[in-house]
């Protein structure tokens, strides 16, 4: 699915370090402003333990884990709705994708001089980031309404799209996310098509120093950040950029052995891009034989029908149902006719409702 997350923050917060170890690539992580000048594109394997396990019990050909994409953006600046500073770049990148990490920076370092002098202030730079976005979709609000008084002008029918956009601007307005607008179902289908950049899901990642590791649950800055999350319905993950970076060049013993005398349960990336996966409010089924042991990726409330397209159109033109087992069933019983023998497998109709991890085998005719 082209569905991605992209990567904005300020300049020096550690956003292209953080894609480099996610992405295993090596965009220029420098410890200057606008080190990045151009987005860099990376997909990112999700972590699903489940698949080996499959893997193992069907003794398959190969193992395919379901994919994410993520988008190192140029930084932005204070006045990056205006073109400022990389702000054309900036916002031309985020419109294409999905939803935002807004990596924020928590750490101290001599050598990464912060853009904004003066001591550490999370929820500042969170401002001026969703100050720039915020202005710019006022921008584009203002010149739809301009564009649609013309157009109900020679056409009345236009009229209620106008006063949705009105709507939309006078809640601009009062500083507030598009997200935070509740709209009816007729605004929602009015609304289709035009893409706000406030109205974007986000994860704030804060990038920690090593000090501040177990701190996490005590701070008051990062309680700050949780709670202006929640309001707008958003994420928080607490990273120590720097930290994961020496992980990532350990063997995995060396790497446990390190994390268990941290206290680390678990390192912060594979738990960043797992809830990046689940904020684009996806999940997965899965698929297993001697070929191949796959995850799909679905959007949820998924029916079985569509979700059989996935595989192949085929299948969702000829539906016919979908017998499914449940993954702790499918591990006791090791295959579907066994699970089908011990009561455990399912036959569902096209009207079903995928749930993540189901494990599924269509039938089809065309």
């Amino acid at each position: 699915m082209s569905l991605s997350i992209g990567i904005v923050g300020l300049p020096c917060v550690g956003k292209s370090t953080i894609f480099n170890l996610i992405t295993n690539s090596s965009v220029e992580a420098g410890g200057y402003a606008f080190s990045t000048t151009e987005a860099h594109i990376g997909v990112v394997e999700i972590p699903d333990e489940r698949l080996q396990v499959l893997s193992d019990i069907s003794v398959s050909d190969k193992v395919v884990p379901a994919t994410i994409e993520f988008v190192d953006i140029p930084s932005l600046v204070s006045g990056s709705s205006k073109g400022e500073g990389m702000g054309n770049k900036f916002l031309a990148n985020i419109r294409e994708v999905s939803a935002l990490a807004h990596v924020v920076r928590f750490f101290e370092d001599d050598n990464v001089p912060h853009v904004i002098m003066g001591a550490l202030n999370p929820l500042r730079d969170i401002d001026i980031v969703n100050t720039e976005l915020l202005l710019a979709d006022l921008t584009m609000a203002e010149n739809i309404i301009v564009n649609q008084e013309r157009r109900v002008k020679k056409d009345k029918s236009e009229a209620p799209k106008l006063e949705l956009y009105k709507k939309i601007y006078n809640h601009l307005e009062q500083i507030q996310p598009l997200k935070t607008l509740k709209l009816d179902e007729d605004e929602k289908l009015l609304k289709k098509g035009v893409e706000f950049l406030t109205d974007k899901k986000i994860i704030y990642v804060v990038n920690i120093s090593e000090s501040m590791l177990g701190q996490e649950e005590t701070s008051e800055e990062i309680k700050k950040i949780i709670d202006y999350a929640k309001e707008q319905n958003d994420e928080v993950i607490v990273i120590s950029a720097k930290l994961e970076a020496e992980l990532s060049k350990l063997e995995e013993d060396d790497r446990k052995e390190f994390m268990n005398e941290l206290g680390i349960k678990e390192a912060g990336l594979p738990k960043f891009i797992k809830k990046s996966f689940s904020l684009l409010n996806l999940q997965t089924f899965l698929t297993t034989g001697k070929k191949e042991t796959r995850a799909w990726t679905i959007k949820k409330n998924t029916s079985a029908q569509k979700a059989a397209g996935v595989i192949h159109s085929d299948l969702e033109r000829g539906f016919i149902r979908a017998n499914i087992v449940n993954y702790d069933d499918f591990v006791i019983y090791k295959s579907m006719p066994k699970a089908k023998e011990a009561a455990k497998l399912r036959q569902e109709g096209k009207e079903y409702i995928m749930q993540d991890g189901d494990i599924v085998e269509f039938l089809f005719n065309v």
